[in-house]
């Protein structure tokens, strides 16, 4: 008790020691404001059970998602205790197509963030830095992708790669960056002529390494906020290629592409269709919460 209660005051010192102090104490002072927030928490949870889920699929379906059972017995039974969700049209246990199809979700929003994520700070901390032509010309091309709806634009990049579940990534992640672009630019433009910065530069530091070493770290927060709340835009668009059949093909267990494929049971057999949409719309309310409660945390304009 007396340690726990020491290690606590160590983290919360007002005077910290050393920086490994510092960032200890401002990550546990986040953790308990986070902690405050019931919503936020649910979400929490959400997506920790997503990621359990995805890395233990293995182990927790029942049956093989791509094979299905006897299809003169075991086509469309209702959800029981020998199938909790029911079955499908090819008589696939439901539950293990979506303990499976955690994976290609969980790895859609993983990847997206990856590769959208750089490119939009990289895109917006360059403009609002340097200013003149150079924010002219790359905001006119975000612009560009901002003026289409982002699952219009997905769409038609898809059709130019063509279907699957690699090319429905890239295109969703070459239509994510534009937001995160405007947000980084908008966070730039505020403190680039600040003394902090302006003390960096007098040192004779070049462009890129302050863009990338001290802008960007000050832009990452909001930025964090942003990609946390636009991922269940990023899992409806993903489930809307695959439901439209452009993202992951037949017989991989994409949330989306199984909707598709039961909507002809929609009236009869409802269990096909509403397991699926259940799970895209438990997994996106987690990731809101969680963006919901990461923005009150980590933006100050957002704290009271």
């Amino acid at each position: 008790m007396t340690a726990t209660f020491s290690r606590r005051e160590w983290l919360l010192s007002e005077q910290p020691a050393s920086r490994r102090q510092a960032r200890l104490g401002q990550g546990y002072r986040t953790w308990l404001a986070l902690r405050a927030n019931p919503l936020a928490m649910i979400g929490l949870a959400i997506v920790v059970t997503l990621v359990v889920v995805a890395l233990l699929a293995n182990v927790i379906a029942p049956y093989d998602p791509i094979v299905g059972g006897d299809l003169r017995t075991e086509r469309l039974l209702p959800p029981s205790l020998t199938h909790l969700m029911g079955t499908d049209e090819q008589a696939r246990d439901i539950f293990s197509r979506l303990v499976h199809g955690s994976r290609i979700t969980l790895m859609v929003v993983a990847l997206v963030a990856v590769i959208a994520t750089p490119i939009g700070l990289l895109v917006g901390t360059t403009a609002g830095y340097f200013g003149g032509w150079v924010d002219t010309v790359l905001m006119r091309v975000t612009d560009i992708f901002l003026a289409f709806p982002r699952l219009i634009l997905a769409l038609a990049f898809v059709a130019a790669l063509g279907p699957g579940i690699e090319n429905a990534i890239i295109a969703i992640a070459i239509t994510s960056w534009p937001p995160y672009a405007r947000l980084a630019r908008a966070e730039t433009l505020t403190i680039r002529d600040t003394d902090y910065i302006n003390a960096i530069r007098l040192q004779g530091a070049r462009p890129v390494r302050i863009i990338w070493g001290h802008v960007v770290p000050l832009c990452l927060s909001s930025v964090i906020i942003r990609v946390t709340l636009d991922m269940a835009g990023i899992i409806l668009t993903a489930a809307g290629l695959g439901f439209l059949g452009l993202g992951a093909q037949p017989p991989q267990p994409e949330w989306g592409a199984m909707i598709a494929g039961g909507r002809r049971f929609i009236i009869d057999q409802w269990w096909v269709v509403t397991m699926p949409g259940l799970a895209i719309f438990v997994v996106s309310l987690g990731f809101n919460f969680l963006g919901d409660g990461l923005r009150d945390v980590l933006d100050p304009k957002a704290r009271k």
